[in-house]
């Protein structure tokens, strides 16, 4: 065992604070993990706060992890003491199920579904046979924290060609956008429209700018134009404008929403040309009504995406270090954690806050 540091919340209404624990010494294909830096996602507020209702407290958040291997179990192969690398949103599945086999854990089909990197598996407690939501001995807390032990299959190699601390957002802001785009086959000229300029948002516009698409920025907020055209975006549209929406029909290739919350889509399907798709990855809440003649007259697809396998996971750092693409990230010490919290749910971070885990030293000497 080893004494570990991180910070969790105690109930959906509490703050996340530091928190003592064991995490478990790495099994025979278990590394672990040093945590250099740790992204805050929208989806750790959400399983912080237990919006989706399979919560399991003392919940301690963290999917996009980057830090150096510091120990490895006797079978190890793919990594050694020392290497960069990163976690991302899970850390096993069952490995038998036809997805699993097939490169797709992250629709692994088996009795938990795939497990996720902090509060158990992603279905919910009802999955279980007691109806209890049970999680891994070595999974109760994610990358809040100085130290995490993972089997080396869910390891990601992080490219030393991306800045440290920006590499933490790829591992889910980045393969949550890739992935979708490169199953609909985005490429070079293609008009792609990305709803929602947010941590996946704007991610998203760097990827399919840098596959060569001409990307449409849709917005809500004025004040995030001139950073999508920064980014690459060629047009920013402000949702609302109806013209602008009329001389757009039939003109877009692919259109990505990110965004987190319940929103319409009706405005964009006709936006679609014929046999292109509008998917959606950025909420797991259910959606308004949609006009289902608008989707039969044009042979247009309506879909969702969830986050990416392991290897498009690699792909996509790996993609990222060709293509010299890194997410815009704010630097925080783990302290500002709550304060970050509420500037994410009102939208006030351009694009990603990241956690430098140095700071959780200040805590760790306190302990001492």
């Amino acid at each position: 065992m080893t004494k570990a540091l991180g910070y969790a919340a105690k109930h959906s209404f509490s703050r996340l604070k530091p928190l003592e624990f064991d995490r478990p010494a790495p099994k025979a294909n278990e590394v672990q993990l040093d945590v250099l830096y740790c992204g805050v996602c929208h989806s750790d507020i959400h399983q912080v706060e237990n919006d989706w209702g399979n919560t399991v407290y003392p919940c301690m958040p963290g999917h996009e992890i980057v830090g150096r291997v510091s120990a490895a179990g006797g079978s190890v192969t793919r990594h050694k003491v020392g290497d960069l690398v990163g976690v991302g949103c899970m850390i096993d599945s069952c490995r038998s199920c036809e997805p699993c086999r097939e490169g797709d854990e992250h629709h692994c089909e088996g009795h938990n579904s795939w497990l996720a990197t902090y509060n158990g598996p992603m279905k919910p407690a009802a999955q279980t046979d007691d109806g209890v939501n049970t999680y891994a001995e070595d999974n109760t807390f994610g990358g809040y924290s100085n130290v995490i032990v993972v089997p080396e299959d869910f390891v990601l190699r992080v490219p030393e060609s991306i800045p440290v601390e920006a590499a933490a957002p790829i591992l889910c802001a980045g393969v949550t956008t890739f992935s979708p785009m490169r199953h609909w086959g985005v490429k070079a000229g293609d008009k792609v429209g990305i709803v929602g300029l947010g941590g996946l948002g704007h991610m998203a516009v760097k990827l399919a700018k840098a596959m060569g698409a001409e990307v449409t920025v849709f917005t809500t907020d004025k004040d995030k134009i001139e950073a999508a055209k920064a980014l690459g975006a060629t047009q920013v549209v402000v949702e609302g404008d109806k013209q602008a929406y009329k001389d757009l029909e039939l003109t877009f290739d692919f259109i990505l929403s990110t965004v987190p919350e319940k929103h319409e889509v009706d405005p964009f399907i006709t936006l679609l040309k014929r046999n292109a798709t509008f998917c959606a990855v950025g909420a797991l809440n259910e959606q308004p009504k949609y006009n289902n003649q608008e989707l039969i007259m044009h042979r247009r697809t309506l879909a969702g995406s969830l986050i990416g396998s392991i290897k498009e996971t690699q792909d996509v750092l790996d993609f990222c270090a060709e293509h010299n693409v890194a997410p815009d990230v704010q630097v925080i010490p783990i302290q500002d954690v709550n304060d970050a919290y509420k500037k994410v749910k009102n939208e006030d971070v351009r694009f990603r806050y990241v956690i430098d885990m140095a700071s959780l030293k200040r805590e760790m000497d306190e302990v001492a």
